[in-house]
């Protein structure tokens, strides 16, 4: 007997056009509705019908969630990257905000916001925000987890000290440590902001094909109007996926690296590990 009334609720619920609830996963991933406060008092948030997010920001402030279990930091290690879906482009620049040595902002434009995990410790993340640099509106869709992917084999392709200064010095990388990269590869560069000048206040990457201007496929959505990506002040670890172009280009031209501030020691070819 229950069975049979389990059954005809469900052929209730299709007669009547209804949708299939999401699964237990989309619900563990969808972390939207953590997002119920903001950092700053003159900021304002409007919880909509059909789920999203309406945001009136002030410059630096926050649409913020608290993470935390019993005050308890939670474990994101098992998760690649935090995403969230807009409805309009930006119209200022806007970064997520995960610690201190994980933030990843993209300029106006944009309409998918998404910080990536790799290479960073998020074994205890406590709060985190989304920040515009200045006074605008935003309306956030959905904002999500993705689960983590492959492990990956990193092969060492620059070692050396390079401190950036105030984009006085760079390197090269030639294209034959490019030869077996493919779309989906990542580059990894292992470095430490540079505190020694107390009036710096940011620290930057700038990737290009070596002898040419023109900047890598993979973290474009990261780029000022210059061709620069925003590290943070703490962070230690930077990568960028290849897109299929790039890797092309990388094997024919190699790699040409310069920044802000940063003190690179090491830069890696990260690639998916193929069993047998």
């Amino acid at each position: 007997m229950k069975k049979l009334l389990t059954l005809l609720a469900a052929a209730m619920l299709l007669a009547c056009g209804g949708k299939p609830t999401t699964t237990e996963e989309d619900d563990d991933l969808n972390i939207t509705s953590k997002f119920n406060s903001t950092w700053n008092i003159y900021e304002h948030l409007t919880n909509n019908d059909d789920g999203s997010i309406t945001f009136e920001a002030v410059k630096w402030g926050g649409l913020a969630a608290d993470f935390t279990k019993n005050g308890v930091p939670v474990d994101w290690s098992d998760y690649e990257s935090i995403v969230f879906e807009l409805a309009e482009p930006t119209k200022v620049y806007t970064q997520i905000w995960v610690t201190e040595k994980l933030i990843a902002g993209s300029y106006p434009g944009a309409t998918t916001l998404k910080c990536n995990f790799d290479g960073q410790d998020v074994s205890a993340i406590g709060q985190v925000a989304l920040q515009t640099s200045e006074p605008t509106t935003i309306t956030v869709k959905k904002i999500y987890l993705t689960p983590a992917g492959s492990p990956m084999i990193s092969t060492p392709i620059w070692s050396g000290e390079c401190e950036f200064g105030n984009w006085e010095n760079g390197f090269n990388i030639t294209p034959d440590h490019f030869i077996t990269a493919e779309e989906g590869d990542k580059i990894e560069f292992i470095y430490n902001t540079d505190h020694k000048n107390p009036s710096v206040s940011y620290w930057q990457f700038k990737t290009t094909y070596n002898t040419t201007d023109i900047t890598l496929e993979g973290n474009h959505n990261e780029l000022n109007e210059w061709g620069c990506a925003t590290v943070g002040s703490e962070s230690t670890d930077y990568r960028i996926i290849l897109t299929a172009k790039d890797a092309e280009q990388l094997k024919e031209y190699g790699l040409s690296v310069v920044g802000y501030y940063n003190i690179v020691r090491q830069c890696n070819l990260l690639q998916p590990y193929e069993t047998d």
